[in-house]
């Protein structure tokens, strides 16, 4: 092999691993794209569409009500070994209180609008009401499909530490490209101000 046949390989052996260096970087501080396995947040996202989730904003900008997130799952729920991460949406942040009853979730005694919930289902259907206190460094975060999704409540708030990112692209199929939006809550959600209700027994 001639010298100049040495250096196109050395050429092209360093562009792959530059290549897989740049690649292995974005993917592990920047973003990265997920898979929707579950029907836990239909119709916002169905099984099988993919999402780019953004794992560099949260570093220094605060999760907020509303966000989609990515994250691994709690060490009881996971199955067969499969560490397959969750993705629901974030109801609850550090300090707000929680409750789940007649349908509907109540954050800091203000009830939620959640046009995105599947097809109008009530939150709950049999269940008693529920009420978590959020913890510090904690989210408290359901599924968009309440009747087919495992979340906060079965198995509670989540440490944000777990979280792999927010979801902010919905990118295939082509057919359902768009940013995923945050939504804006006409209630004052957080703050306190209405008449608190009643905490469950």
């Amino acid at each position: 092999m001639t010298r100049r046949s040495l250096g196109c390989l050395f050429e092209i052996v360093e562009t792959l691993v530059l290549t897989l260096i740049i690649f292995f970087v974005i993917q592990t501080f920047v973003a990265q794209p997920y898979r929707v396995e579950q029907q836990s947040m239909e119709r916002t996202l169905e099984p099988d569409q993919y999402v780019l989730v953004d794992k560099l904003t949260p570093r220094f900008d605060a999760y907020s009500r509303g966000d989609i997130v990515v994250f691994e799952p709690p060490e009881a729920w996971v199955q067969g070994g499969s560490r397959t991460p969750f993705i629901k949406r974030v109801i609850g942040l550090p300090g707000d209180t929680i409750e789940v009853r007649d349908g509907s979730v109540w954050v800091n005694g203000v009830r939620l609008v959640e046009p995105y919930v599947y097809d109008g289902q009530p939150t709950t259907a049999s269940e008693e009401p529920a009420r978590w206190v959020v913890p510090a460094g904690d989210l408290f975060v359901m599924g968009d499909h309440r009747q087919a999704s495992a979340d906060s409540r079965a198995f509670g708030p989540i440490a944000q530490s777990a979280v792999i990112g927010r979801a902010w692209l919905r990118y295939w199929p082509l057919g359902t490209l768009g940013i995923l939006p945050t939504p804006v809550y006409p209630a004052p959600v957080g703050s306190g101000a209405a008449e608190p209700s009643p905490a469950a027994p």
